[in-house]
């Protein structure tokens, strides 16, 4: 995870420049009256969430920063504009993938409308399609684009771009001396704050990493009764070294997931705990085809309401308690009996 208080300095270097620099453009003689796209990129290319001078009404600078640490948090590459109604929007999502240069799922809210586009490298068209079908009735632009976030988390490949950390490269010359300014001034004190933040940052941490060790645990043991049930053996009859091989992996992401847990500090190492996990759930799901001479299932997400029934094999409509319609991956032997 980044460090939470390194990620806000630099955005309080950058933002009154993007402003400031929006603020110029709009004003100079024979300039477009929106903020040039370019502006635009620059500050996705330092930042995952910008939110326009003229559009700050539909998002705030709160909300847009906690929308940051999350997308930051979980390292992956998501972009979020938010933009006035009247902003130019032709060629809009391909002009700002070529200024931003940088590979990811790109979500923008014009006004009251949203919409989203991605690189194939990372989430295909219906994926994308799903994602802003979720999103569409989810009521203001802070539901709207964390839940357009919270399901893209669950399915985005890649990962975020370096600048993201807080490099040298991102951060303005004026910006640095500033801060070695700052710093200078506050002496002792800031040295005690940021202490204190440290502090305060890893027992966050550790109760996070508890609550999650929790449900995690329960998983890992579910998966280990699942092996213990399986009636496989790899000398029985029948037996191939493809299936043998199925096998062997589920087995090694086993005690790989067990090995993982017990080395996790902070919540941000769970994640290889659950990929082993499902890397050995779809190692079951291809030997259960091999031996029963059905087609090898395609590498799906897990099932989205429940990991342990396995790969998800369809998208499916479903529409939780006083919310609205949404896309998420289920299973077929129970899930689908919902809808």
């Amino acid at each position: 995870m980044k460090a939470a208080p390194k990620r806000t300095l630099i955005r309080l270097l950058i933002a009154p420049m993007v402003a400031a620099l929006a603020v110029l453009t709009a004003g100079a003689p024979g300039a477009q009256a929106a903020t040039d796209l370019s502006t635009v990129a620059q500050a996705l290319r330092e930042s995952p969430v910008y939110v326009d001078p003229e559009a700050t009404d539909i998002l705030s600078e709160s909300d847009a920063e906690a929308l940051a640490d999350k997308i930051e948090d979980a390292d992956k590459p998501i972009f979020v504009a938010v933009l006035p109604a009247d902003y130019p929007t032709e060629n809009l999502f391909r002009n700002l993938r070529t200024e931003t240069g940088v590979t990811g799922l790109y979500g923008i809210r014009l006004g009251n409308e949203f919409d989203a586009r991605a690189d194939s490298s990372v989430l295909s068209s219906q994926g994308v399609q799903n994602l802003v079908t979720a999103a569409q009735g989810a009521g203001d632009a802070k539901a709207q684009l964390n839940d357009f976030v919270d399901d893209a988390l669950r399915n985005l490949g890649g990962s975020a771009p370096s600048s993201w950390s807080g490099g040298s490269g991102g951060v303005p010359v004026g910006g640095l001396i500033t801060v070695g300014t700052l710093l200078a001034a506050g002496g002792a004190g800031v040295y005690a704050v940021s202490r204190r933040n440290r502090r305060r940052h890893q027992e966050e941490q550790r109760a996070a990493l508890e609550k999650l060790r929790v449900v995690v645990d329960e998983d890992i043991t579910a998966f280990g009764e699942e092996l213990d049930r399986l009636d496989f053996h790899p000398a029985e009859p029948g037996a191939d070294d493809a299936m043998r091989t199925d096998y062997a992996h589920a087995l090694d992401a086993y005690e790989q997931s067990k090995r993982l847990m017990a080395e996790a500090r902070r919540p941000e190492d769970v994640r290889g705990v659950t990929q082993a996990v499902e890397d050995g759930r779809f190692a079951l799901a291809r030997l259960a085809a091999r031996r029963e001479g059905r087609p090898l299932p395609e590498r799906r997400p897990p099932c989205f309401f429940d990991p342990r029934h396995g790969p998800s094999v369809d998208d499916a409509v479903w529409t939780p308690p006083g919310g609205a319609a949404r896309y998420d991956v289920a299973c077929d032997v129970v899930c689908f009996s919902y809808f």
